[in-house]
């Protein structure tokens, strides 16, 4: 079988995208940048790609909110390709602004490209402090559905985020997406255990509800996370990797996970 071919979608402003695609080549992908336009004009290109990542940055600028226009975009142009790329089995991940995006355009949490449920849910604002925050962060995977990630995996990735703060709507919103094992990441202590506050030098650095850090789709195939995996995929990328004697890089495994599903 052919390597798994997976398509980083981009747009102005998105300035993740060349790491993105180095990531997924590092794991077996035979990977491409596409601009969001080539996808309009021929959203038949979709079915060539078995992976579609969201890469981080600051889509259109962030205008409006974000990740807002490229959700838009979603929404009102490639709705149909996209659901089909999702009903076809296929995986989704967003990072950091493509978490936004994913929120926003309605495939995440519930999988669909759906402008009376985008936004409705969930959302991810301002972290509580009000500020950019820009530092490493510790993570426990708590889903077993999850395709990017096995439970109970602890990782360390850096984040670089201003509306980073995971919401639900309402109570009953959150406790649908713990009953169908939907919380994919969670801010952790070093140690693993439970962070207890949140603040910029927390564990949770944003005041995400529950300690959330990313969260999946209902089948497991569609993520979307804060923290940068693609910015740890070799063991010296940590600051700290001589010092500990860092030998794992925590970010591939979710670009290994993804081929090993797909091959």
């Amino acid at each position: 079988m052919a390597n798994p071919r997976a398509l980083v979608l981009r747009t102005a402003g998105t300035n993740c995208d060349i790491e993105t695609q180095f990531s997924l080549e590092q794991a077996g992908f035979s990977a491409d940048r596409i601009h969001v336009n080539r996808i309009i004009e021929n959203p038949a290109m979709l079915d060539d790609y078995q992976f579609m990542l969201f890469p981080g940055g600051f889509s259109y600028g962030d205008d409006i909110a974000s990740g807002k226009i490229l959700a838009s975009q979603m929404i009102h142009q490639l709705s149909e390709p996209l659901n089909r790329f999702y009903d076809a089995g296929k995986l989704m991940l967003g990072i950091c602004n493509g978490f936004q995006i994913l929120i926003k355009s309605g495939l995440l949490p519930w999988g669909r490209v759906d402008a009376t449920t985008a936004h409705r849910d969930a959302t991810l604002t301002w972290n509580d402090c009000g500020q950019f925050l820009c530092r490493w962060v510790h993570m426990r995977a708590d889903s077993d559905k999850c395709v990017f990630m096995k439970k109970d995996e602890k990782i360390s990735l850096p984040m670089a985020h201003g509306e980073g703060k995971f919401v639900t709507t309402a109570g009953e919103i959150l406790e649908k997406l713990k009953t169908q094992d939907q919380i994919a990441l969670r801010y952790v202590n070093e140690d693993g255990s439970d962070a207890s506050e949140a603040g910029v030098k927390a564990a949770n650095p944003n005041g995400s509800t529950d300690n959330i850090a990313g969260i999946c789709d209902p089948t497991g195939r569609v993520m979307g996370l804060m923290p940068h995996p693609e910015r740890f995929v070799f063991a010296t990328q940590h600051p700290q990797w001589t010092r500990r004697e860092i030998n794992r890089a925590d970010g591939k495994m979710f670009f290994d996970n993804a081929y090993e599903y797909l091959k």
